[in-house]
């Protein structure tokens, strides 16, 4: 089977690693696999730019820099319908897309690309069935049209409020385009199968996995516990800092070490080991040293850092927001806490901290989860036994 990713990245972010991860791993398991993307950031033979020529990027730039100063976020990049005279396109028996937002790829060509090949949508977030924010956290207007967005800064940021033209749009494109969507958590699924834009597609779960060989646990060093806190982006105030900071103030008594993964560490309060960017090898090395890892997330779909984490048979520890519930089986694998509860989250971590006979447990259940649910062959195994069915029809 010949599969076509399209992708913001193919590096950077939890969208693009889990769209590269899929893409090795269709290739190893036989099937001729290619990527297109926004960004180029490895050295992959089978990935390249989708914008080839300075035609499509000068038509690119000239349509943003009408658009965006208006709120029309995404709305037309030329290029976009270019894809369809792509070879890697044309050759492809399946076009599998992750996040489309990120200035590099308009929703608007999909009827027009998805008449042309089976597409399969993997929503890495909400963006596809709100106005423009990937989370709408407690905002409920996308059931029923935008408008009024509380969260005009969150990302991607709008300079005005035209989150409800942008909803009617989604709509209006949505209405012509041929689509199949995989979500990775439960969660996610069921918002989309509520969604007024997305609900008359056929919605999957697939969960995200990782290469079980690279992220397994290690033995632990047994002088004093550690905490691992990780992210891509430390700073983004979604991650959770500022309530992490306020859970670590309550354990001044306790004596561990707090490590942060993932660029500069943000103000917590008290001493961090930082341990900066790591590729996979160095984070799968982070967690099994670790005896917890926290993600104090305030929204999450499927954490990549929770499945890398229970690989390595730590025990975590999260609120109990989005996905979450779908990796935290709390009393199996980790913890869960009412969201954004400082209180409660330093409690459990008290708890965990003091507790070696159950961070084992924990442990061990979640090597065990990982090992029957969320290894990449199975997430590859899953996908094309998907395509599969499209193709046949």
């Amino acid at each position: 089977m010949n599969v076509l990713q399209i992708s913001e990245s193919d590096a950077g972010g939890g969208a693009a690693r889990t769209a590269l991860r899929l893409h090795r791993e269709l290739r190893r398991s036989g099937h001729a696999a290619r990527m297109l993307v926004g960004r180029r950031q490895t050295a992959d033979g089978d990935v390249r730019l989708l914008k080839r020529g300075p035609g499509w990027r000068a038509a690119d730039r000239a349509c943003s820099s009408l658009l965006d100063p208006l709120g029309l976020q995404y709305v037309l990049y030329p290029s976009s319908f270019g894809v369809a005279g792509d070879p890697w396109f044309r050759q492809a028996d399946v076009v599998q897309l992750h996040n489309t937002h990120g200035s590099y790829f308009s929703h608007t060509a999909l009827p027009f690309l998805s008449r042309r090949k089976p597409v399969v949508w993997f929503l890495h977030d909400q963006w596809a069935l709100t106005g423009h924010v990937a989370y709408s956290l407690d905002c409920e207007r996308w059931r029923h049209g935008c408008g009024s967005c509380p969260y005009l800064a969150e990302y991607p940021a709008l300079p005005r409020d035209t989150s409800a033209a942008l909803w009617r749009w989604k709509r209006t494109v949505y209405r012509h385009a041929r689509l199949t969507l995989v979500t990775p958590s439960r969660w996610l699924a069921q918002l989309a199968g509520e969604s007024p834009l997305l609900r008359r597609f056929r919605i999957e779960v697939v969960p995200n996995g990782v290469d079980l060989s690279v992220f397994r646990p290690a033995p632990r060093p047994t002088d004093r516990p550690t905490v691992l806190f990780a992210a891509a982006d430390l700073a983004d105030r979604r991650k959770g800092a500022s309530v992490l900071r306020e859970a670590l103030a309550r354990l001044g008594d306790l004596d561990f070490d707090l490590a942060v993964a993932g660029g500069r560490p943000p103000d917590l309060g008290r001493p961090v080991r930082a341990l900066g960017r790591l590729d996979e090898p160095g984070m799968a090395a982070a967690y099994a040293a670790a005896d917890v890892f926290v993600l104090p997330s305030l929204a999450e779909n499927l954490s990549n850092a929770l499945v890398e984490a229970l690989a390595c048979a730590t025990p975590c520890l999260a609120f109990d927001v989005g996905g979450n519930p779908d990796l935290v089986r709390h009393g199996n694998t980790g913890l869960l806490v009412p969201p954004g509860d400082a209180g409660a989250l330093a409690a459990s971590l008290r708890r965990l901290l003091s507790d070696a006979e159950l961070r084992g447990r924990l442990g061990d259940g979640a090597r065990r989860l990982a090992e029957r649910e969320l290894s990449i062959e199975l997430q590859a195994r899953r996908l094309a036994a998907l395509y599969g069915e499209l193709l046949a029809g």
